[in-house]
Formats: C-alpha cells, sequence, structure tokens
C-alpha cells in the first residue's frame, strides 16, 4: 500500500542499489600504478639495439659516461670513482709521501728542454757544458728515486705492515716524475721537510 498511495511519514528511503563513486573533475579517471609496475613499465621502456651499429654506439656513450665520471673522480679525490689502480690506503699513503717533498723527476722535462737547448743552439763549449748538466740530472734522479723508494717502504712497514704492497713503489716512482700542479688525484698534503701536512 506503501508503494501505491507514498510513503508514509517516519519511513527510512530504501536504496535500490549501492551508488556509484563519482570520479573528481579533471582526474585521470584511473587508479594509481604500483611502484613495482611503474619500474616494469620503465624496464620494458628501454628498447634493445636495432642493429648492430646502434649497440656500438650504445656502448660507446656508456664507456664515455663511465671516463667522464672517473675523470670527475680523479679531480675531486673522490675514493668511489678512482681508477682501480689509485684506489686503497696504500695507494693513498704512497701519494701522500710523494706529495710531502719536492722531487727531482718532477723537474726532469723542463731540464731536459733546457739541455736540448743547449746541445742545438750552442757553441762546443755549451754543448759540453750541457752534457755534464745531463749526467748531472741523470745522477740525481737515480739518487732522489732511492731515497724515496727506502722512505716509502719503510713507512709502509710501519704504517701497513700486513697489506699487500706489490707495485706500490713503482706507482709512486711514476708519480714523482709528474708536475705537481697537474698530478691526479690532487695532491692533499703540502710540501715540508720533515712529516706530512695536510692542507
Amino acid at each position: 500500500m506503501c508503494g501505491v498511495f507514498g510513503r508514509s511519514k517516519g519511513a527510512t528511503p530504501q536504496t535500490a542499489g549501492p551508488v556509484p563513486s563519482q570520479v573528481k573533475g579533471g582526474g585521470k579517471g584511473r587508479p594509481t600504478p604500483k611502484r613495482r609496475e611503474s619500474e616494469r613499465g620503465r624496464r620494458r621502456a628501454v628498447s634493445a639495439p636495432k642493429d648492430r651499429r646502434e649497440a656500438y654506439r650504445r656502448a660507446r656513450e656508456e664507456q664515455r659516461a663511465q671516463r667522464t665520471q672517473m675523470m670527475h673522480g680523479l679531480r675531486a679525490g673522490d675514493e668511489r670513482h678512482l681508477p682501480p689502480r689509485d684506489r686503497g690506503p696504500i695507494r693513498k699513503y704512497a701519494r701522500d709521501v710523494v706529495d710531502s717533498r719536492r722531487s727531482v723527476a718532477e723537474f726532469f722535462l723542463p731540464l731536459a728542454l733546457v739541455i736540448l737547448g743547449f746541445s742545438i743552439f750552442g757553441t762546443s763549449t755549451i754543448k759540453l757544458v750541457g752534457s755534464a748538466l745531463w749526467l748531472a740530472v741523470v745522477v740525481l734522479i737515480v739518487v732522489d728515486t732511492l731515497v724515496l723508494a727506502m722512505r716509502l717502504r719503510r713507512g709502509l712497514t710501519r704504517a701497513h705492515p700486513e697489506a699487500e704492497t706489490r707495485g706500490v713503489i713503482l706507482y709512486a716512482l711514476m708519480r714523482s716524475m709528474q708536475i705537481r700542479r697537474f698530478r691526479l688525484p690532487p695532491p692533499r698534503v703540502k710540501t715540508a721537510r720533515f712529516g706530512l701536512r695536510r692542507r
């Protein structure tokens, strides 16, 4: 009877079913994807190379990016991005020992240019002096290299007695032949006569 003559007072309204949820205006109209699904989609977005030329180009770009990152690490002295030959506390100690003193070998190139100029453009007397200077420079480099090697070996024995030190002496000698301002990683210590002083 209520359905025919209308609703009686106090009667509660009844709904036929659940009310559909309203979509906000301007929304995307779909649920937000999970993080795992998003990462899977990003991985699928990276397509395989079409041919050998494309693969070669991508490999070149990756190698260039790695070299750039490594160069930034060398200039900044960041241990995380250093090449394998410069990593570790042993190599860092060797660099500090080399950078804490002046080496004759780092002046080899400028001295060699001067002596070569004497030998080419000088008189017979100047050429003789140039030859004597050349011999003196070679002897000084040998003596200075021996002193550096003994000092480094003694320091490594005292500071890192259990560490593997193979190749460290050669690494230090190669660094000592570089001009100080062009050394990579850059020096962390100032030149001092005794001990190591940090900048």
